[in-house]
C-alpha cells in the first residue's frame, strides 16, 4: 500500500534539527529566545519544516498537566565546547504553553514540524532535578515504547484541540530508536539484533498512534541499521526515517583519541589537540554524576570537545581526509539507496533527518567548510536522485550552531531540494 502524502504538506521538506534545543535554549541572547524570529531565519534560509523533541512523555505522561519545567546545563561549564550541551540554563517555562507557542509561530510562517521524542536519550539531562530521567528509566525496557505512544497521543490530541494539526509533517515515536546510547535498545539480549528485538513493540506503538490518529503520518526514527538487517525494523512505518553519518575521517580521529573506547585517557593524540588553558581531565566534571547517564555521552568526549584547539582538531581532518574521500561518499550513497529501496517496499516516503560528517566540537569549522559542504551537497542530490521527501542540508545547520551565519549557502542548497 503506497502512503499517500497529505495535500496540505510541502512537496519537498526542506529540514532544520532544533532538536530540543528549541525549549533548553530560551535564555537572553540564546537562539531560542524568540521563536519568531528563529522561524523568520529559518525562512529566510529556505526551510519548510523543523525537528523537534516534543517532550511527549514529559508533558503529558499523566493527566495531571506538569509542573514548570526548570532548565539546567551540565554544570561547572561541563559541555560549554560541545554541541547541543552549550545551554546557559535557568530558564523556568509552562511546557505545554511553550509547545503550542512553538506550534503557532510556525504557522504565522508557514513552516511545518516532525514531532518526536528524545526522551529515551538527552533531554532528562537539562531539566534541574533527575526526576523525569528516573521516571523514565522506571519504566520496563519492553514497555517504553508504548508509553511513549500513549503519551504522544496525548499530545496529539492537545496539538488538535487548539486547531494546529495542519502543521504536523509527521510523527515520530523516538529518535534513533536502534542507536546505544537510547535506553529503547534494552530489550535486546546479548548478541540479539537491537532492531529485530525492537520490531513488534515499535509495531504495536505506531499501531496504536496509527489508529488514534489516522490523519497523520506515523514512524520510528532509525539511525543507521545494518543495511542486511532492515528486513527486521517495523513493517508498519509511514515514513522511512533514517540518519546517515559517514564519519569516516572522524572515526580515525576519534579512534586515535580514544573517544569512544576504554584507552588510556588522554590519549597522546587529545594531549596534542588541548588548548593550553584545559584543566586536568580528572577535574573536569559535569554539577552531578547523574547528568552524565542522562546524556549518554561519554565524559572523556564532552572534554576532549570542550578544550580541543578548533584548529588543531580541522586541521587534523583535513590532513588525513584524502584517504577518506571516496569511502565517505559511497557510505552516503549506498544507505541513501538502501533506505530509499525500504522505503519504496513499504510504499513510504523516505526522509534523511540528520547527517552528514559526524559530531564535532562546536567550534570547529570541518563540516560548515569546503570539504564538509561538499559532502553535505553530495548527499543531497544523491538524496534527490533518489525522490527522497525530505532532507536535510546538515545537522549542524540550526539556530543554535555556527554554520546558521551562512545564509547563503543554505539558500542555495535548500533551492535544489525545493526545485522539483
Amino acid at each position: 500500500m503506497t502512503v499517500d502524502i497529505p495535500s496540505h504538506l510541502p512537496a519537498r521538506l526542506t529540514i532544520s534539527l532544533w532538536d530540543f534545543s528549541w525549549f533548553t535554549q530560551t535564555m537572553p541572547g540564546e537562539p531560542f529566545e524568540d521563536l519568531d524570529r528563529a522561524f523568520a531565519e529559518a525562512v529566510e534560509r529556505g526551510y519548510n519544516t523543523v525537528r523537534i523533541c516534543a517532550m511527549p512523555y514529559t508533558l503529558f505522561g499523566s493527566d495531571i498537566p506538569p509542573e514548570p519545567l526548570r532548565i539546567a546545563n551540565l554544570g561547572r561549564g561541563f559541555g560549554k565546547g560541545t554541541r547541543w550541551y552549550n545551554n546557559a540554563g535557568g530558564a523556568v517555562i509552562d511546557g505545554r504553553a511553550h509547545l503550542l507557542e512553538l506550534f503557532r509561530a510556525a504557522e504565522r510562517h508557514g513552516c511545518h514540524l516532525i514531532v518526536s521524542s528524545w526522551e529515551y536519550q538527552q533531554t532528562p539531562s537539562f531539566f534541574a532535578t533527575p526526576a523525569q530521567y528516573e521516571a523514565l528509566v522506571a519504566i520496563p525496557p519492553a514497555r517504553r515504547c508504548a508509553a511513549l505512544a500513549e503519551s504522544m497521543s496525548a499530545l496529539l490530541d492537545f496539538v488538535k484541540d487548539n486547531g494546529l494539526a495542519d502543521r504536523i509533517a509527521y510523527v515520530e515515536l523516538h529518535n534513533e530508536v536502534d542507536n546505544a546510547g537510547t535506553s529503547l535498545t534494552e530489550v535486546a539480549a546479548e548478541g540479539e539484533s537491537v532492531v529485530a528485538a525492537q520490531r513488534a513493540l515499535i509495531e504495536s506503538a505506531v499501531d496504536l498512534l496509527r489508529k488514534r490518529h489516522p490523519d497523520l503520518l506515523h514512524t520510528a526514527c532509525y539511525s543507521e541499521p545494518a543495511l542486511h538487517r532492515l528486513d527486521d525494523l517495523a513493517g508498519n512505518l509511514q515514513v522511512a526515517h533514517f540518519h546517515i553519518y559517514a564519519y569516516g575521517v572522524l572515526r580515525q580521529l576519534f579512534d586515535e583519541a580514544g573517544l569512544w573506547s576504554d584507552a588510556e585517557f588522554p590519549t597522546p593524540l587529545v594531549t596534542r589537540l588541548l588548548r593550553s588553558d584545559a584543566p586536568a581531565y580528572d577535574d573536569w566534571l559535569p554539577d552531578e554524576e547523574w547528568r552524565l547517564a542522562a546524556t549518554g555521552v561519554q565524559r572523556r568526549l564532552v572534554y576532549t570537545h570542550d578544550w580541543t584547539d578548533p584548529v588543531k582538531w580541522d586541521l587534523y581532518l583535513y590532513e588525513h581526509y584524502h584517504r577518506y574521500r571516496e569511502s565517505m561518499r559511497e557510505m552516503v550513497r549506498s544507505r541513501l539507496e538502501a533506505y530509499a529501496d525500504f522505503g519504496a517496499r513499504l510504499g513510504a516516503p523516505a526522509v534523511i533527518g540528520e547527517g552528514y560528517v559526524g559530531y564535532t566540537p562546536l567550534h570547529t569549522t570541518f563540516e560548515e567548510g569546503p570539504v564538509g559542504k561538499d559532502i553535505c551537497e553530495f548527499a543531497v542530490l544523491e538524496a534527490k536522485r533518489l525522490g527522497y521527501w525530505g532532507t536535510i542540508l546538515c545537522s549542524n545547520a540550526a539556530p543554535h550552531h555556527p554554520f546558521w551565519t551562512d545564509v547563503a549557502w543554505q539558500r542555495e542548497v535548500n533551492s535544489w531540494i525545493t526545485d522539483v
